[in-house]
């Protein structure tokens, strides 16, 4: 007798849930996504026990009639494609039809539904994925389903849950970026009998971020709006000798477009959990995305860090394939590189037009303020105390945006020949202080720039007045908008880094020749990358080739760079090749070389500077194309104005 037979169909169905149904979260997924997909304006979701006991969602869609509501909890039933050829071209959240027979087999199911073209409803009640009851019912137009007892028939997949409070919290979250990410719907989530999110319908997106977050978290983000047609982008067009092709290239092939919220470089993760990015309505995890947001943010940022991004991307369903996933969290592009670059390109040239201007803030905290109206006087109908409890744990990654605490000034300035000298704990605390959060221009109408913000920075730097230096380190210095601090080392590294960038360009590269040729000993991986960047080093100054098996010889270098330092530039620009898992980028490589070379030629910490050098450097600095930060992404000045002094004075 043959080994192989076919699973019995309750078998298949938890198999199928373990692949969809992973926690209460999921659930709601899955059940809110087919609300949306329902044309509904309306959903409320009600959970208990973290989604444990019970998951209501509730919907005003078109509802099923009686003959779809039975067959909707078949395998693969659905409603959304009709055979192979649809799955190019997915335009809804669902499409597959195992969410409910998943769902249903690991719970106690009810739903309740009616169609507008029926007068009365149909009431279905499973239990452990066998039909229970099926019945007629007088019901309102719309759906609602209630899961009960999830994985009460599984207790091995029941006791991996975690704590009701971290099980709502992935549900707050997953409801939030929804709520975002279909602003002219009403969302609800309730949690007993507190209302952990009430927000109803907003005219745009950043109305969404100032009703649901409020206007701290949205002063923090940078607006970001890109239409780009994708004839444009290299979209493959037919050869010129297809009698057709003129009919074929007069088609609209569509368009991309990319718009949401991304971070300024000062607003920094420790992880990805902060990026959330929705192609075409949905909610993905996308490798290829993420790695284009990382080089987005290179030399803005530094590279073990992330940003805060919530980006929205739009194109025809024919170019993006989402049947790669069970839980359709994955999505695959058919233009990979055409995606790739867009999304670099779009988020690069935000960042680079925004230029914020530095300055210290206290501390702020995003706390949900989502309301019937955005009317003064009614700001919430949020119990916050349920909110912190079940919410806060795992609020909404990217929303909980922390600054320093500008530390008391209690010690004093002490005047020398060589300018100020700062001894107090206070200027040493805030030269060591973490990234700061940096005010912005609003992006919702109700929120407006504040009066003393600077759109540009380079003016305020080329007019700044030298004082002295902070532990040979930081230039201080003054002007009508405050107080400013500028870290030398890395402001000298921006400069240097942009000229050596121009130098490449014209092919115009300064270079020293080393007194004594240094031989550099490489590992096997070190070995397999060189002769890949090679040429780029040639280009960038370097003299450099194969001498014996395992080693180069370095003839030339770079000029500015000392002998002693040319071994580990080499060793740290090779090795950072070596660790990039996408294929190398000339463009990319080409910003790797320049900024570890003007990182080892800027002028050093604990270096003494002169009125004269340290104008030169400020003036330098303004004429950069972002002075904000280093090559690698460290702020290079930071401002204390005049609002912040008065405030630490109770002046205002």
């Amino acid at each position: 007798m043959g080994k192989i037979h076919v699973l019995p169909e309750h078998v298949a169905n938890k198999i199928a849930a373990g692949e969809v149904v992973e926690r209460p979260a999921s659930v709601v997924k899955e059940l809110l996504e087919n609300s949306i997909d329902a044309g509904s304006a309306r959903i409320r979701i009600q959970v208990e026990a973290g989604g444990k006991k019970v998951i209501q969602v509730t919907d005003n869609g078109g509802g099923m009639v009686r003959d779809d509501a039975l067959l909707a909890f078949e395998r693969h039933a659905t409603s959304k494609i009709n055979n192979a050829d649809d799955l190019l071209s997915v335009s809804t959240l669902g499409f597959r039809g195992e969410a409910l027979p998943s769902i249903a087999s690991v719970s106690r199911l009810r739903l309740e539904t009616r169609s507008p073209e029926e007068t009365s409803g149909t009431l279905i009640e499973i239990n452990g994925g066998k039909m229970f009851r099926v019945e007629e019912a007088g019901l309102p137009g719309g759906t609602s389903i209630t899961v009960r007892d999830l994985f009460f028939n599984t207790p091995a997949r029941k006791k991996f849950l975690k704590a009701e409070a971290t099980e709502l919290s992935h549900i707050a979250s997953l409801v939030t970026h929804y709520a975002l990410a279909h602003p002219d719907k009403h969302f609800e989530l309730h949690s007993a009998t507190n209302a952990v999110l009430v927000a109803p319908p907003v005219a745009d997106y950043s109305a969404r971020i100032y009703q649901v977050f409020g206007k701290e978290v949205l002063d923090q983000l940078l607006s970001l709006a890109v239409l780009q047609p994708l004839e444009r982008t290299g979209l493959p067009q037919p050869p010129p000798w297809r009698r057709e092709a003129k009919e074929e290239t007069s088609k609209d092939p569509g368009e991309l477009r990319l718009h949401g919220f991304i971070s300024k470089p000062e607003i920094q993760k420790l992880n990805r959990n902060s990026i959330y990015v929705f192609v075409n309505g949905r909610l993905v995890r996308d490798r290829l995305i993420q790695h284009a947001l990382t080089e987005a943010y290179r030399n803005v940022i530094p590279p073990s860090v992330f940003p805060v991004v919530l980006l929205f991307l739009e194109l025809p369903s024919g170019e993006v394939d989402v049947n790669v996933h069970p839980s359709k969290t994955e999505v695959r592009f058919r233009q990979q590189s055409l995606l790739h670059d867009f999304v670099r390109d779009s988020v690069r040239a935000a960042l680079v037009k925004a230029r914020p201007v530095p300055q210290f803030v206290t501390e702020m905290t995003a706390r949900p303020t989502a309301t019937p109206s955005l009317t003064p006087g009614s700001r919430s109908t949020v119990d916050i105390a349920a909110w912190r409890a079940a919410y806060a744990p795992a609020a909404p990654p990217g929303f909980a945006l922390q600054a320093p605490v500008l530390p008391a000034i209690t010690e004093r300035l002490q005047f020398g020949g060589d300018g100020i000298s700062v001894e107090a704990n206070a200027a040493v605390a805030l030269a060591r202080a973490p990234d700061p959060v940096f005010p912005g221009n609003g992006c919702a109408p109700p929120i407006q720039e504040e009066p003393d913000a600077v759109s540009d920075l380079a003016p305020s730097l080329s007019s700044l007045k030298c004082l002295g230096q902070i532990r040979e380190s930081f230039i201080l210095a003054v002007d009508q908008q405050g107080l400013w601090i500028i870290d030398q080392h890395v402001a000298h590294e921006r400069v240097l880094f942009e000229i050596l960038l121009k130098q490449r360009a014209a092919q115009r590269v300064e270079s020293q020749r080393l007194l004594m040729p240094l031989v550099l000993e490489l590992t096997p991986a070190q070995q397999a990358v060189f002769p890949e960047i090679s040429q780029e080093l040639a280009q960038n100054g370097f003299e450099a080739e194969p001498f014996g098996a395992r080693s180069i010889v370095v003839k030339l270098a770079p000029a500015g760079i000392e002998s002693h330092q040319v071994e580990h530039l080499l060793h740290e620009l090779i090795d950072q090749v070596a660790r990039e898992e996408q294929a190398i980028n000339l463009q990319q490589l080409r910003a790797r070389i320049a900024a570890s070379i003007a990182c080892h030629a800027a002028i050093k910490v604990n270096m003494p500077l002169d009125q004269n050098k340290m104008e030169w450097l400020l003036t330098e600095l303004a004429k950069t194309d972002c002075p904000i930060s280093c090559p690698h992404g460290r702020p290079v000045v930071l401002r204390y104005s005049i609002k912040d002094i008065q405030r630490a004075f109770k002046r205002i």
